[in-house]
């Protein structure tokens, strides 16, 4: 694939540092490369992006398509789809997760920008989910392709809840992906809680193996673009300096995958769901 800019991978898995590009007085052709890019690698990265005007960041992501007001966390003044990311305003999120997967259309990307970085730590990682899913035998991505699963937030100001595919198709590469995570999954709903848990349990686990991942150390301005369809992300705790960083969200469309071949669990009479490991997040 050739491109005008220059292109570094990050990892063998996924990600790419951009470079030559400046997204303030980004043009058509350079967004549409950009975007290509950003199907390809997934999550790509562009160093050196100060003095960003907060129109100019609107604009750009609503190249992407609508942009998202977040009903909690805090914003730039007179800009309320620019979210700002403190760490000691809950900014820190050290947990594998997919954003917003308990809507019924979870966003479609994010747009991050570091404006202010600890010294030492506070790295980023993402797993690529198409790489996870095709690393699974046949058989198990066979049973995957015919479940769905529950995604839930439960907490005072957002009480949210969607059904999804366990494994959806990407919109724009065909391609399959897990889609579960372990901050917003709450159940596979055609199983039994305990054979959800322990399933939920080993892909959270598998699908975040170091060889689908890729890991980003962040200075102040950089920028980095990600797919939320086909990724997860890890914000490493590892810091005790104040990071922040200000993001646009992308909202997303419905996730589509195979239609269930069975119908939701129904568990008999009187019982019981008694967890052998705590990933539910409802009870029955």
């Amino acid at each position: 694939m050739t491109t005008a800019f220059d292109v570094r991978p990050l990892s063998g898995a996924l990600g790419a540092e951009v470079r030559g590009v400046r997204l303030a007085e980004i043009t058509d052709e350079e967004f549409a490369e950009l975007r290509r890019l950003l199907l390809r690698y997934l999550v790509i990265f562009i160093r050196g992006q100060h003095d960003w005007p907060p129109g100019s960041r609107v604009a750009f992501g609503r190249r992407f398509g609508e942009l998202e007001v977040h009903p909690y966390l805090p914003h730039l003044e007179g800009h309320p789809e620019i979210q700002i990311i403190d760490s000691e305003q809950d900014g820190k999120i050290p947990i594998w997760h997919t954003d917003m997967t308990y809507s019924p259309n979870p966003p479609i990307g994010s747009i991050l920008q570091i404006v202010r970085s600890p010294g030492t730590g506070g790295d980023t990682m993402w797993s690529n989910q198409y790489l996870a899913y095709e690393a699974l035998s046949a058989p198990l991505r066979e049973l995957l392709d015919g479940l769905t699963a529950i995604h839930a937030i439960h907490i005072p100001g957002l009480d949210s809840r969607a059904e999804h595919p366990v494994v959806r198709v990407h919109p724009e590469t065909g391609r399959r992906s897990l889609f579960v995570n372990r901050a917003h999954t709450s159940h596979i709903a055609q199983l039994s809680r305990n054979e959800s848990d322990a399933l939920l349990q080993f892909l959270c686990e598998f699908s975040t193996s170091p060889e689908f991942t890729c890991r980003h150390r962040w200075r102040d301005g950089d920028v980095a673009i990600w797919d939320n369809r086909a990724t997860q992300h890890y914000a490493v705790d590892d810091y005790a300096e104040r990071r922040t960083g200000l993001r646009v969200v992308v909202l997303g469309d419905s996730p589509d995958g195979d239609r269930p071949r069975w119908e939701h669990f129904r568990p008999r009479p009187g019982e019981r769901y008694a967890p052998a490991r705590v990933n539910a997040k409802e009870s029955y």
